[in-house]
């Protein structure tokens, strides 16, 4: 029967293990599962992949692996093929967590394709595993026969590392009703067990008791542990010890040394000899505080003979018994609370880290999942996490002690390649302390840079009439990013406005970007040459940037003047020009229009008169070409007038061309239409300059005869009427001066020139010789003077003598 009842337990503990191990549930964004302990290795817990909601074809891409904290022990595993969350190590809850009410263990999943960290709690819960027992299968205890009903004597814990129902839950005694048992709860839940004195002891009755105690915990099934305690009656004993407090508490620092005294109890006996010799001894103690204290028996003295460390354990608590030598004691409880220092240093793992990133990334790429730990308690397990300020990059606490390193912003390999991160984790004890390391991350190049020009359009000038295959110029672009993302092709692409036969004007080299010409240039065909170079690089997908480029062509003096007007007639025949006889000077008679393919100074075009049938009947403008004449027409000018025109540029050699026209003088076309037919190419006619110079002193002879002439007149008369009034010479004395002012005006005008008039007495007419005298016969006498008298000779003539002053 008991066991079907055993196996009928273990059925029923199966199927509580099966259904919590099923349940789990989200909690803060963590998978959360419940299995109790002490589970077979390589039970399932439950599957993660489900449970994120992972593709489980496609789980293997994922690369799901467990990161746990440092240096703790690796209970599950998980299969990376199907997600399922496996136990690897056996798992006891009392030795993992002790006194905790809730055992939990937590660790992280990392999802490598993702780069995210999953938190993952596993309750661990309690099963009866364990039963309850004694320190010692037996206890003696001796009490005096004197001693007086409800006199208690605190009897050993029973101890069970179960947890809840499945720790002691009471207590039972049997073997005398002398004797009954009292269990007090203290506030921490512990039960405090006294054995009871009920009724009064007779030694001489009954020497000795055997009493069994029982302890029983809550589980299914009921385990229970027993003490056998055997109680000695002995003799009065009048006074037992008593401790100077019932309660010792003190508090040491977890570095204290080994041998150090913690504590001196004391306990004190009014009897004298035997019955007042006190001896100390441990209670209620367990196996591990046994190995760290020490205590001596007769001073009382607690000695440190192990190694505190708070970590492990920051509160000890036992009991302490005094008895006499008459076997009577007391007992007082101990407390010994251990205090944090500041003596571990945080603990710093690299989870996963990547040494490369593409510059490209975005911000918040993951780079490395940090895992810090300090054992250290309160402000001294405080931690801070932090690297340099000036690095594009963050650190970002994701769960628990468990940190990402992200990037912060966009990153540019042309500008740092290599960062070196430098985390640093300290904690905020006194001294504080830290841990270093160091993360080196390379950046990988993206083809983000398109290659740029040096400037943002490019002018060139080229002479004309150039050899093929010359170099006309060269350009060059830069690109900033690496290897095949920085190789540049050059290549020459049409701009709108551009000539579509630019492939056969130029060439450029694909590597070098030097342009070269592939025909001879001609000024006068075109100016200047647009187009744009475009650079691209050999990224992917590649990169490129276009220029303008204005190539100018320069101009050679390799054109001669062209002459428009008068147009070359083809019948060897001259052009022939109108020019009225009654034309004054400066009349516009013909333009000459000449034109220079050549442009800029080669292309300044001057005008020379260079043969003329008459020179110096017409003027020819430098710069504009406009022929006029210079004087008035005379009778005796040729009726047809041929003029040489010579049109030239101003290059370097200067080239020239020359036309040649005919000027007719003639007031209407219809009176030289018979001369027009028989006009030529005249030839030229001998050079008459010094007819044309005696003409004109002939002309300025006649004006001053006139003028002189009518003065003689004027004289004449009045001296005639004077004959009449007078007697005596003839004098001209009493004429007015003013009547002879006109004769100084003369003056200047005969100052050159010696001229005999005469004049006879029976005739107006006059007869003159215009002839050239030297300087000594137009010294002869005085010029004439106002007031002096004309002379008559015997043939009646009047003979007047003007002479040149100077």
């Amino acid at each position: 029967m008991e066991g079907i009842q055993r196996l009928w337990n273990c059925r029923k503990g199966i199927f509580q293990c099966l259904f919590m191990m099923i349940s789990w549930k989200a909690v803060s964004g963590q998978i959360h599962y419940s299995i109790p302990e002490e589970m077979h290795k390589g039970s399932s817990v439950g599957n993660v992949a489900k449970d994120l909601g992972m593709d489980g074809k496609l789980l293997p891409n994922h690369g799901l692996r467990i990161v746990s904290p440092v240096g703790m022990i690796q209970y599950f595993s998980l299969n990376a093929n199907n997600g399922h969350l496996q136990i690897s190590e056996r798992i006891d809850r009392e030795e993992i967590c002790r006194d905790a009410e809730k055992c939990m263990l937590k660790f992280q999943v990392l999802v490598e394709s993702k780069l995210k960290l999953y938190g993952i709690e596993v309750e661990i819960t309690d099963i009866n595993d364990n039963a309850p027992h004694f320190p010692l299968w037996e206890q003696e205890l001796e009490i005096s026969e004197a001693s007086m009903p409800g006199f208690q004597i605190s009897l050993p814990k029973a101890q069970d590392p179960d947890w809840g129902i499945n720790s002691v839950q009471s207590y039972q005694l049997t073997g005398s009703s002398n004797f009954a048992l009292h269990v007090q709860t203290e506030e921490n839940g512990a039960r405090l067990v006294e054995l009871v004195l009920e009724k009064s002891l007779d030694r001489e009755e009954q020497s000795a008791y055997d009493l069994l105690l029982t302890a029983t915990d809550g589980g299914d099934p009921i385990r229970s542990g027993t003490l056998q305690i055997h109680i000695v009656v002995i003799d009065a004993n009048d006074n037992a010890p008593v401790f100077s407090q019932p309660l010792y508490e003190v508090s040491v620092s977890e570095n204290i040394p080994k041998w150090s005294i913690l504590l001196t109890v004391r306990a004190t006996d009014m009897d004298e000899g035997i019955n007042g010799d006190i001896k100390y001894s441990f209670q209620q103690i367990t196996k591990r505080d046994s190995q760290m204290f020490l205590l001596n028996s007769t001073t009382g003295e607690i000695i440190l003979i192990g190694n505190l460390d708070y970590e492990e354990s920051s509160l000890y608590a036992f009991e302490i018994q005094a008895k006499d030598g008459g076997r009577l004691s007391d007992r007082s409880k101990i407390v010994i609370s251990v205090m944090d220092l500041n003596d571990n240093a945080p603990q710093l793992s690299v989870t996963f880290a990547t040494n490369t990133i593409l510059e490209s990334s975005p911000s918040q790429t993951v780079i490395a999942i940090l895992n810090v730990q300090d054992r250290d308690s309160g402000i001294n397990g405080e931690i801070t996490c932090s690297i340099p300020s000036n690095l594009p990059f963050q650190l970002k606490k994701s769960m628990d002690n468990f940190y990402s390193l992200v990037t912060d912003g966009a990153l540019d390999r042309e500008q740092v390649s290599v960062f070196n991160i430098t985390v640093t984790v300290t904690d905020h004890g006194v001294p504080p302390l830290s841990t270093v390391t160091v993360i080196t991350l390379h950046v990988l190049d993206t083809n983000d840079n398109p290659p740029l020009f040096e400037k943002t359009d490019y002018t060139f000038y080229f002479v004309e009439n150039n050899q093929r295959g010359a170099m006309v110029s060269s350009l060059r672009a830069n690109d900033l990013d690496w290897e095949e993302n920085a190789r540049i092709t050059y290549s020459i692409t049409d701009d709108q406005r551009s000539d579509s036969r630019l492939s056969s004007y130029l060439s450029i080299n694909s590597e070098t970007g030097v342009i070269y010409a592939l025909t001879s240039f001609d000024y006068e065909e075109f100016r200047d040459i647009r187009f744009r170079v475009k650079a691209q690089d050999g990224g992917s997908p590649p990169l490129s940037s276009n220029v303008s480029v204005t190539l100018f062509i320069l101009d050679q003096n390799d054109n001669a003047p062209q002459i428009l007007y008068p147009s070359p007639p083809t019948d060897g025949s001259t052009g022939i020009e109108l020019a009225p006889r009654s034309s004054e000077p400066g009349y516009l008679v013909t333009k000459v229009v000449a034109v220079d393919a050549d442009s800029g100074q080669n292309a300044w075009l001057s005008y020379q008169l260079i043969k003329a049938t008459e020179p110096g009947l017409f003027t020819l403008g430098l710069h504009t070409g406009e022929i006029r004449t210079a004087r008035f027409f005379l009778d005796k000018d040729a009726l047809k007038q041929s003029l040489v025109v010579l049109v030239k540029d101003n290059g370097q050699p200067p080239l020239s061309a020359s036309v040649t026209l005919t000027v007719v003088l003639a007031d209407a076309i219809p009176a030289i239409l018979s001369d027009l037919s028989s006009i030529s190419v005249p030839v030229e006619p001998p050079s008459d300059l010094t007819f044309y110079l005696v003409l004109a002193v002939a002309f300025v002879s006649c004006l001053f005869l006139i003028f002189l002439l009518v003065l003689l007149a004027i004289k004449l008369h009045r001296w005639r009427n004077s004959q009449l009034l007078e007697s005596g010479s003839v004098n001209f004395s009493g004429a007015p001066i003013s009547q002879f002012v006109g004769i100084d005006g003369v003056r200047a005008f005969l100052h050159s020139y010696c001229q005999e008039v005469s004049l006879t007495t029976d005739s107006r007419k006059a007869h003159y010789s215009n002839t050239l005298n030297n300087k000594e016969a137009c010294e002869a006498k005085d010029p004439i003077l106002p007031g002096e008298d004309l002379n008559l000779n015997n043939e009646g003539l009047i003979v007047v003598q003007v002479s040149k002053q100077f």
